[in-house]
This record gives C-alpha cells, structure tokens and sequence, in this order.
C-alpha cells in the first residue's frame, strides 16, 4: 500500500474471542457481545453477568442460560457509525458451526458495504488468534480486504483444544448423554474437546484418567507433540474459572516443551463457559 493513503480501519469482534484486557488495548479490538438468557432475563456476555454466576444458578437451582446470537439489526447498529464516518471494519465471527453470528453478520454487511465479516471457524482464544493476527496486518498498512482475505487463509491454521474437569456442564446442556457423564464422573475421565477448525464444531478427542494436575501436564505435551510447524509467537491458555496453581503448573510445562514469544492467559466468556463448566483449560496456538 505504498503508494496509496492508508485506510481508517476498525478492528471488531464477537465476545467470545477471549482476548485478555492486554492484547484487547494493544490492537484496539471492539467487542460485541453475544447474549446470555438466564431465568428469562436477557444478559450481555461478560458484561452484566459472569461465569461463576451461571455456575451458582446451576448448583442452586439446576438452570442452565440459553445463549442468543447477536442478530442482523444489531450488527448494522454497531457498524452503522463507523461506516458512516469513513471506515472499513474488519468483523471477526464465533465459528458458523456454534452461532448464526457469521450468517447475521454477513447480512448486515450486504446491508452496509465497507464491513468484511471472517468466519473464524472457530470459538474463544481460537477466534483470538486471528483477531490479533487482523491487529498485526492493520499495524502494517495492509487494506482491509486483503486482511479479511489473509485471515480466512489462516483458519485452519488455528488450533484449539480443552481438557473437561467434568461432563456435568456438557449434559445438562444437551451435548452428552446421562451415562456417558455418569461413566466419565465415575472413571475419573477427563474428555479432550478438539475443535474443528473447518466450522467451529467441537468433538470428543483423546481420553484422559487421573486426577487434573496430570491430566493437564499430558495434555499440553500431547498438543504441542501432534504438530511439527508451530507458530511460537503467541500461546493461549484459556480457562473457565480454575485455581491458579492449574494455570502455573500449565504455563511451566508450555514452557518445559517450547519456547513461545507470548503467553497470555484469558478466561473464557460465558457462552463458551457454560457449556463446558468449571476447571476447563486449553491451549490455542497456531501453525504455520
């Protein structure tokens, strides 16, 4: 872009990206957050309720939230100023395979022009990934098409993974049946969720027995084993509520294995909490 002015570009994504407050400032990042239904009383992600609140409804009186998408009139209402003054906006979605968001967000784009939605085809840190990614090209002078376009190149490049404490979370939302949760709880299985990084979609990996702290050490050998081209500018480890010697233990195996420029540690939003339940971690790093 050497020879053209550079575009005003605004850097916009789904909640549930999970970025910490850190990399959220450093590239600007806008959240729109997706909606939480908890005892027909409408909630705004990570905003107006959290994690631990859900986890307590559910203990004292077995509710689970409902998550809803952000739908097409209110994208257009959060795009509409930025359009209006003369920018382009990069859109990052939860994957197509969890939400409507992608398809809503393409409708309010057709709707506005100047608005390129990215499917990320994936959810929390996974999505993440990219929008930093998107951060970085903006800080180039790249345009905006040609960073929407670089970052659906990189889907599948994103890697995300989490280790289940228990199967409790999973089945009380519909996603597994009483007697593999019971079977689980009672063998002391910890489930590996792999995230499929062509739609968003989440499948039962490798099965883990033991107690968490073991668990968690083989796990992230495991991932960081499975391929060979990591990218080692970034790390995630992303949890939904766990005790802080499980993140320290996490980040020193990281740390045994590979050496990674950044490491940054996020909490998950509560659309990506509530369906997993307390003590989840993963690692989301990228390949090349």
């Amino acid at each position: 872009m050497s020879d053209k002015t550079a575009q005003k570009i605004i850097l916009s994504a789904d909640s549930t990206c999970d970025l910490d407050e850190e990399l959220k400032a450093r590239y600007n990042v806008n959240y729109f957050p997706l909606h939480i239904i908890l005892n027909e009383k409408q909630y705004k992600d990570n905003v107006d309720i959290t994690p631990e609140e859900i986890y307590q409804e559910y203990y004292d009186h077995k509710i689970l939230p409902k998550t809803a998408a952000v739908n097409v009139q209110e994208y257009i209402d959060h795009f509409r100023p930025w359009v209006e003054d003369g920018y382009e906006i990069i859109h990052i979605n939860l994957g197509h395979a969890l939400s409507s968001v992608y398809q809503n967000c393409c409708l309010a784009a057709e709707e506005l022009g100047h608005v390129h939605v990215v499917d990320s085809c994936n959810l929390s840190t996974g999505t993440g990934l990219l929008v930093v990614a998107a951060g970085k090209m903006i800080e180039q002078g790249l345009d905006a098409a040609e960073i929407a376009d670089a970052l659906r190149k990189r889907t599948s490049k994103c890697h995300a993974s989490f280790i289940l404490d228990t199967l409790t979370f999973l089945h009380a939302g519909g996603r597994c049946s009483a007697v593999a949760a019971l079977g689980a709880n009672m063998l002391k299985l910890k489930p590996c969720i792999q995230v499929d990084n062509r739609d968003g979609s989440m499948g039962v990996g490798k099965k883990y027995r033991g107690s968490l702290d073991k668990v968690l050490v083989k796990y992230v050998k495991d991932e960081l084993a499975k391929y060979s081209d990591i990218n080692t500018d970034l790390l995630f480890i992303t949890h939904s509520g766990i005790p802080q010697e499980y993140i320290d233990l996490v980040r020193k195996t990281v740390e045994e294995t590979m050496k990674f420029k950044e490491i940054h540690v996020t909490k998950a939003s509560c659309t990506i909490s509530c369906h997993c339940g307390p003590n989840t971690l993963g690692i989301l790093f990228e390949t090349k």
